[in-house]
């Protein structure tokens, strides 16, 4: 039976990596081609002019900029904050905690849908809208990164705080180099996640931003498709620079990604 467990899971693999595979082979050929069968996309001449022209003659490699810019600086703060919440709520008693923790999981019932209209109004009111700030502020309250870190510290033993405190330790030192050091698996698989939806964002930058020199790649990616509406390889070209980092990144961390998915109970 495992034999035909691994040929089904190779199946799947292949049929999840051909999309990929395509774009990047499609992406290095030459404008102009005569392509008769499915096989002369694969076939040489190869090139990397139109890497080239794409990233001189547009805009896109600062647009690449801004997108890795804002999810690197959101997905660090992020992280911080949802840390320091999550230790509150499980080691840090104080009136109303039992509160806040269900107001912070009332948060994940809310569709972000639903607060757009509000949050476009308190940016505009902030002069927020057009800047860095108003594309990372909002971003950095994140509901699941707090429940995931609290319920990673509610399984570390009181006992061990309390032995912290008897040698004189504060609350800070226990979260330093207690806290923090034991649930680094769990921070880094939100921090790998947070900056994922960071980088496929696109609801909050397509309304906050009008100047194409703020554009993330999400927002300004559809502005040049509809230039190259009637080629193939420019498309290809400015998508694969766009999926090439993320696909890099979860190479990289593939094992902390799926425990992180898991973790969380995201799914689809």
């Amino acid at each position: 039976m495992k034999w035909l467990y691994r040929i089904g899971s190779a199946f799947i693999a292949l049929m999840f990596a051909a999309p990929l595979v395509w774009m990047l082979v499609v992406s290095v050929k030459e404008e102009g081609m005569k392509i008769i069968t499915v096989l002369d996309w694969f076939k040489p001449p190869y090139s990397l002019a139109v890497y080239q022209e794409v990233l001189t003659t547009t805009k896109l490699s600062q647009w690449t900029i801004n997108s890795l810019l804002v999810a690197v600086i959101v997905t660090v703060l992020t992280v911080i904050f949802a840390a320091m919440a999550g230790f509150a709520l499980s080691k840090v008693p104080f009136r109303y905690r039992t509160f806040m923790f269900f107001f912070i999981l009332g948060g994940l019932l809310i569709p972000g849908e639903a607060t757009i209209i509000p949050l476009y109004q308190v940016a505009k009111d902030l002069h927020l809208l057009n800047s860095y700030s108003g594309l990372i502020i909002p971003a950095l309250a994140s509901p699941v990164a707090v429940i995931v870190l609290k319920s990673f510290f509610d399984g570390i033993p009181n006992d061990l705080l309390e032995s912290v405190q008897m040698d004189g330790g504060g609350i800070w030192r226990i979260f330093m180099n207690i806290m923090l050091p034991l649930t680094r698996p769990a921070m880094a698989s939100m921090a790998i996640l947070t900056f994922i939806g960071s980088w496929n964002n696109f609801l909050w930058p397509f309304l906050s931003i009008t100047d194409d020199n703020l554009f993330t790649l999400p927002m300004g990616i559809p502005t040049l498709m509809g230039q190259y509406s009637e080629d193939y390889v420019k498309p290809m070209v400015i998508n694969a620079v766009a999926s090439v980092p993320i696909i890099i990144l979860f190479i990289i961390f593939e094992k902390q990604i799926v425990k992180g998915i898991s973790m969380s109970g995201i799914k689809g």
